[in-house]
């Protein structure tokens, strides 16, 4: 496996640069054993790759690792159901002893000859890393006996986060993936997306603001995504960085390596989405672009500020707690502060130090940024801060509901899509459903024995 090290000195991360080299060195922060799930790096680079859809995925390790694998993320493909399927080597006692090598292999070889993929990934995971199982040489075998793609994923849960996790895939992409296909054809306007998971779909709101300015999506990384088309995507003319720090790593490689500029943004709320497009006409350099866009732009803000209008009527001055991660955790708070709902706290435990600054500035003086937020610590903040609706991930939801307040949620297992113009009046509507479901007034009434 490659010397961790390199992956905590990246360059191109303002929190990574602020560390002096004492702290650099430590790392990521690694997962506590037994409480690695959801939260370890074979979790952040499977969920990473797992949208290239039409390709397998194989999860080399026992048979918890692969987990439910059935909509265990939210994602969404228009080509295929590969990315929801649980395959797995499962390796046993047995194996442990033996090693598994050679299940692998036959794993592999069984995958092709089935559904006949246009490449295969392999997902180390933390038992056959401790064993000794050489993952690289046995997808390099398989590969030349099989004549397809097969890409060793080297991420043991026990290395670290997963946002390492999630560098770790990239760095797999970089090296075996990106730059050895070429497009079917180019144009100037090619981009790609890093760190775009189509989430609920959210990809797809945006798809039509692109062909509506003649920009070609040469790839989304790795949002409803083929092997194809990112095995090509070096030819784009600039790299978007959709979720935050995830996949910076490789954008800051491509530009390095094929001089693919990049830069982050958001597609989370109007302003947000409005100054994404400007940033990918600039950099694509084109001034006919760049005026298309801003009458775009203005058609755009218009028509969704004029249907919001209702809405806000209903959500304006509403008191909103986010506890959510990364990104989301200061896009959504100018999201739903277009809407005129109040943010009285936000979650900054996977946020960097540039998402907590971007937090603070849009927060203002009233709003607190929450760095523990447990079941005991949520439960004070509603009561405190009055809170009248919280957006969070499902291991919140019940807290909520136990102290009867309002729950949307806006984690990667959600069913609703709440990028760009569209998404906003998705939001919008979601929100006025749940704050006046009249669930909550009953639940709080008093018994009437």
């Amino acid at each position: 496996m490659r010397d961790l090290k390199d992956f905590f000195f990246e360059p191109a991360c303002g929190l990574n640069r602020e560390k002096d080299k004492k702290e650099r060195e430590k790392g990521c922060s690694k997962p506590k054993p037994g409480s690695a799930s959801g939260g370890c790096a074979f979790d952040g680079a499977q969920i990473t790759l797992l949208p290239i859809a039409d390709a397998v995925h194989i999860v080399h390790g026992p048979i918890a690792c692969a987990g439910n694998s059935w909509d265990n993320r939210g994602t969404r493909s228009s080509i295929s159901d590969y990315y929801r399927m649980g395959f797995t080597t499962d390796i046993s006692e047995i194996d442990v002893v033996y090693g598994g090598e050679g299940k692998l292999y036959e794993a592999i070889r069984e995958a092709v000859e089935k559904y006949k993929p246009p490449a295969v990934f392999v997902y180390q995971t933390c038992v056959p890393a401790m064993i000794g199982d050489d993952i690289v040489s046995v997808c390099k075998k398989a590969s030349q006996d099989l004549g397809i793609p097969v890409i060793p994923v080297e991420s043991p849960g026990f290395v670290g986060s997963k946002n390492l996790g999630n560098k770790l895939a990239g760095d797999a992409l970089f090296r075996y993936v990106i730059g050895t296909k070429e497009p079917e054809y180019t144009t100037p306007y090619d981009i790609n997306l890093l760190g775009e998971y189509n989430i609920a779909g959210e990809l797809w709101q945006v798809l039509p603001l692109f062909q509506e300015l003649g920009i070609k999506l040469l790839a989304c990384i790795t949002g409803d995504s083929r092997y194809q088309d990112i095995a090509s995507c070096h030819r784009a003319k600039v790299n978007m960085v959709v979720c935050s720090k995830a996949l910076l790593s490789l954008a800051r490689k491509m530009e390095e390596k094929y001089g693919v500029p990049y830069f982050e943004g958001s597609f989370y709320g109007i302003e947000n989405t409005s100054n994404t497009l400007r940033n990918i006409a600039r950099l694509l350099g084109d001034k006919e672009l760049m005026e298309r866009t801003e009458r775009l732009i203005a058609l755009k803000e218009e028509e969704v500020k004029k249907k919001l209008e209702p809405y806000i009527g209903k959500l304006k001055g509403r008191r909103v707690l986010i506890n959510t991660g990364g990104v989301k955790s200061w896009s959504m708070v100018s999201q739903v502060k277009e809407l005129g709902m109040i943010v009285v706290g936000t979650s900054s435990k996977k946020s960097t130090s540039e998402d907590k600054k971007r937090m603070l500035e849009l927060l203002g003086d009233e709003g607190i940024l929450i760095d523990e937020p447990n079941p005991k610590e949520l439960v004070r903040l509603f009561k405190d801060l009055k809170v009248d609706v919280l957006m969070a991930g499902g291991r919140s939801k019940f807290v909520a509901l136990k102290e009867y307040i309002p729950f949307l949620d806006t984690n990667q297992e959600r069913m609703k899509p709440y990028a760009g113009y569209e998404g906003m009046l998705v939001l919008a509507e979601e929100l006025v459903r749940t704050l006046y479901s009249p669930v909550f007034e009953l639940c709080r009434e008093e018994s009437p024995w």
